[in-house]
């Protein structure tokens, strides 16, 4: 900042001044004036080929209605009904579907983990499905989650009985 320019006045940072304001709109062209034609609607110079604006047919621009003075608004009086909306909802099932979540959390915790997880998806799935009454996706999801338990029991099953083969053989080497 220069420190010999008074307080309020802003200092220009090496930044040039705005161009000078010009009288003439169109540089480049002569001033209109008497005699040369004059902007047409909308501030634009008229058309250069002569062409002229669209015509607006029927009296009023783009199809709206024509609007006399003494024409009372809006032109006619409706009554508008409105009837109330109506909200179906389903309650829970009468007959729920088994959603196993017993089962799902003991072959997470003892089985198969990455399996056990999955059917517990599916159990709470089955669950949710049951209390919002979705009848076909709480059966489906109570048929997966029964599946993905009774594939994670047998794994689980299999490895505890590889595990002890594995270690009656070992012991019995030694």
């Amino acid at each position: 900042m220069d420190p010999n320019a008074p307080p309020n006045e802003k200092s220009s940072m090496g930044q040039m001044s705005p161009p000078p304001y010009q009288d003439n709109p169109y540089p480049g062209y002569p001033q209109p004036g008497p005699g040369y034609p004059q902007p047409g609607p909308g501030g634009y110079p008229p058309h250069p080929q002569g062409s002229a604006y669209p015509p607006n047919y029927g009296g009023a621009p783009y199809g709206q209605q024509q609007y006399t003075a003494g024409q009372q608004y809006p032109p006619q009086q409706t009554t508008v009904t409105v009837q109330p909306a109506v909200y179906v909802t389903r309650g829970p099932l009468e007959n729920p579907y088994n959603d196993y979540l017993g089962y799902s959390i003991f072959t997470m915790l003892c089985c198969c983990l990455p399996l056990g997880i999955a059917a517990l998806i599916y159990s709470i799935n089955t669950r949710e499905s049951n209390h919002n009454g979705d009848q076909l996706k709480a059966e489906r999801c109570s048929r997966t989650t029964r599946t993905l338990n009774h594939v994670a029991l047998g794994l689980g099953i299999g490895a505890y009985l590889i595990l002890v083969v594995y270690f009656v053989v070992l012991l019995s080497v030694v």
